[in-house]
């Protein structure tokens, strides 16, 4: 029985010249519960030393819909002005484009300002690769797309990306942007399948964008199954998983991997273990049955 290939150790984002792993680390809830720059830093080194060099932020994550706003790149900054030799080691992420409670805010001088605010939070000249968070339905693509060249001519960006867009949302930023974006973010797990069919990873591949997948662990839900269609994902997860001694968890890391767009799972764990425990999801390899019959269970019923 064939398998469908592992990933490389690293690969190129997109089509700029940044290099990153197969799997990203995420700091949506870094912020959390009081945590110190010295916790933090024990979160950071454990990613890098997974072998997880892109670590992804934003400048919303922190808010809990009062206060917070900010708070994950804040300390994040912390952790680089305690160890700046950090920051050479780490293709460093960050998006922008929420401002509660508009909810959406893409002109130019928003952009602008928060571009800015993120460099001052994060304590650093540039940031690596820079998304658009959500769309900004009121704002031109062309006006975003000015401001966004702008920003990477002037050294504060290096790469671009978008979060959560349509493919058509993605084609026309891209029609008046003047470099090719490097990434596109959705919601992507062995429980949200929609991009697998509805053209947006078709498109990735077209485009040359490294897919990277918010949510990949389905919210908790692949660890926590609570409905019956999130039962029968377990255990089509659990087949593959029990044979190869590995948790679930791995498993669901490894069939996001597994797709030829090379999707890259953003683990959201704040949890050292955990996130050592992630990066072993590079090591398993899946048939194309075992691949088909979790997506099978998502779909809920057989394939056409």
């Amino acid at each position: 029985m064939s398998l469908l290939p592992l990933p490389p150790v690293s690969r190129a984002l997109g089509t700029s010249s940044l290099t990153v792993s197969p799997l990203a680390w995420g700091m949506w809830r870094l912020a959390e519960n009081g945590r110190t720059a010295t916790e933090a830093a024990t979160l950071v080194h454990a990613a890098l030393e997974a072998g997880i060099t892109l670590l992804d932020t934003a400048d919303i994550y922190g808010f809990d819909g009062h206060a917070g706003f900010g708070d994950a790149e804040a300390l994040l900054g912390d952790v680089l002005r305690a160890e700046p030799a950090l920051r050479d080691r780490m293709v460093l992420a960050s998006k922008g484009g929420i401002l509660p409670p508009l909810p959406y805010d893409q002109s130019t001088a928003y952009l602008n300002a928060a571009i800015e605010a993120s460099l001052k939070r994060l304590r650093v000249d540039c940031i690596d690769l820079w998304q658009i968070h959500r769309p900004d339905i009121l704002a031109h693509p062309h006006e975003v797309a000015r401001t966004l060249d702008s920003a990477v001519a002037a050294g504060k960006i290096r790469a671009l990306g978008v979060s959560n867009f349509t493919i058509h949302q993605t084609a026309a930023l891209q029609h008046f942007l003047g470099q090719p974006l490097a990434t596109t973010q959705p919601e992507i797990s062995p429980l949200r399948i929609a991009c697998f069919e509805n053209g947006e990873l078709d498109q990735a591949m077209m485009l040359g964008l490294t897919p990277l997948a918010w949510s990949p662990l389905g919210g908790g839900r692949i660890a926590m199954p609570e409905t019956a269609r999130d039962k029968a994902v377990a255990a089509a997860l659990d087949a593959v998983a029990a044979p190869l001694g590995i948790s679930r968890t791995v498993a669901a890391y490894s069939w996001v991997i597994a797709h030829p767009a090379g999707i890259i799972p953003i683990v959201g764990s704040q949890n050292a273990a955990r996130i050592a425990e992630a990066a072993t999801a590079t090591t398993v390899q899946w048939s194309r049955t075992d691949w088909y019959a979790v997506l099978v269970a998502a779909r809920g019923e057989k394939l056409p």
